[in-house]
């Protein structure tokens, strides 16, 4: 691997090895603030939308039926901890010119590796799995089609995935981009349907007692924080950012990190509004209405239109998790070649390793909606949160470990006050994630 002068590989020369992530974004030398945030915008959208993905919309929809306001704090905590975790991402991936996979390869021996790259596919095939959920409940509540044949017609989705691809990344980061925004605007205009307390909704993003003192709203703000952190995100971003054309100076290195981060931060912010959203519809339409045990997707669809007093709420629900599901799909195929890839050194083409991630996902979906009934979706959803949880340690340690390593990141290095918040917060989200597993084995939720 050739060297840089300061002792880092040339991004631009680690990046040809990775074809699923070509150079193609080419960023100004010299040209005003704007301008370069603008280009190296885009690698935080394709990261936020695992933070709205259709997973995400269960624990808030509960959040918000049972304890109103309560826990938008904990919505807001998760996303800080998101933000500063994704940063440091982004930071490795410029930094040393390799991925978190690629850092792992070099890094572990090969059996740690390929055990790492294990829990990697089992949690894209979790995050793959609320996708098609996500999307089949979107389709039946939007025409009307067969939840088991909604699942089918998920499949399908690798053709706009592979379209997207070879049409460009700056193009994939747009359609990305315009979806998240499609997702804002509908759940704004829910929100003015709704009319929610505002002042109850600032008030409540400061920590409250009653989270810890009740079990069941510390359940479920465990839930909040344990399916925020997607840990194959941290993967995908490290990789992404060096869709950036950065080689060159310490400068423009730094440049780049400074960027990265702005653009990740602002992404995940807008992720954090749409989350908070859910929970305050939820909280505005079903707490105080007297449906405060409403977690599932179909049942929000159904009430939402006789609350709000309005045809079009409903539709723009439905529209919103179509778009969630969606483009939760094209990040979910970029990781898993990024992880294949970084991990083994392996190429597959990618129509092919996108259909063999979606039909391991479907058929569990099937079977359990064939079994068991449509009312087994929820579990579904709430399963593989839980399979996310356990991979988590393996993506998050890693990466604190590398960032914190002077001899792997120079100048880059992690302060000391970033790497004792960064271990704070993985053994908070680590912590929580195993109290969450626990709790759903022993069945006391």
């Amino acid at each position: 691997m050739l060297k840089n002068s300061f002792g880092l590989e040339n991004p631009a020369v680690a990046n040809a090895n990775l074809p699923a992530i070509p150079l193609q974004v080419a960023v100004p030398k010299k040209a005003a603030f704007l301008r370069k945030l603008l280009a190296f915008s885009g690698p935080g959208y394709l990261v936020s939308v695992g933070y709205i993905d259709p997973g995400n919309w269960a624990t808030d929809l509960a959040g918000g039926s049972h304890f109103g306001y309560l826990l938008l704090s904990m919505v807001l905590l998760s996303n800080l901890m998101a933000i500063l975790l994704q940063a440091l991402a982004a930071k490795l991936g410029i930094a040393t010119g390799r991925d978190l996979a690629q850092n792992c390869r070099d890094h572990y021996s090969p059996s740690i590796a390929l055990l790492f790259w294990v829990s990697c596919e089992f949690a894209i095939v979790a995050c793959d799995l609320a996708e098609v959920i996500g999307s089949a409940i979107a389709l039946q509540l939007l025409f009307a089609i067969p939840l088991i044949v909604g699942v089918c017609l998920t499949a399908g989705d690798v053709m706009l995935v592979l379209l997207l691809q070879q049409k460009g990344f700056r193009l994939l980061e747009a359609v990305v981009i315009s979806l998240i925004v499609l997702i804002g605007i509908c759940f704004t205009l829910q929100l003015a349907l709704a009319q929610p307390n505002l002042g109850a909704s600032i008030h409540a993003l400061l920590p409250n007692r009653r989270i810890m003192t009740n079990p069941d709203a510390l359940y479920l703000a465990v839930g909040i924080i344990g399916a925020t952190v997607m840990p194959h995100n941290l993967y995908l971003h490290s990789s992404i950012v060096r869709s950036r054309h950065i080689a060159g100076s310490l400068e423009v290195r730094q440049d780049a990190v400074r960027f990265a981060t702005i653009d990740s931060t602002l992404a995940l912010t807008f992720a954090f509004f749409i989350n908070a959203a859910i929970l305050m519809l939820a909280a505005a339409t079903f707490h105080y209405s007297g449906h405060q045990n409403v977690a599932d997707l179909s049942q929000a669809y159904q009430l939402l239109t006789p609350l709000l007093g309005s045809a079009i709420a409903g539709l723009l629900f439905a529209l919103a998790l179509l778009a969630a599901g969606q483009s939760s799909t094209i990040t979910g195929t970029l990781a898993g070649q990024i992880a294949m890839e970084g991990f083994l050194n392996l190429k597959m083409q990618p129509w092919l390793r996108r259909l063999i991630t979606r039909l391991i996902a479907i058929v569990p979906a099937i079977i359990a909606i064939a079994y068991y009934g449509e009312k087994s979706i929820a579990s579904l959803l709430i399963f593989s949160q839980v399979v996310l949880s356990l991979q988590l340690p393996f993506a998050a340690i890693p990466l604190v470990l590398f960032t914190s390593n002077s001899k792997k990141m120079g100048c880059f290095v992690n302060r000391k006050v970033i790497t004792w918040l960064a271990w704070l917060v993985v053994g908070i989200i680590i912590g929580l994630n195993l109290y969450m597993l626990w709790s759903t084995l022993a069945g006391l939720h």
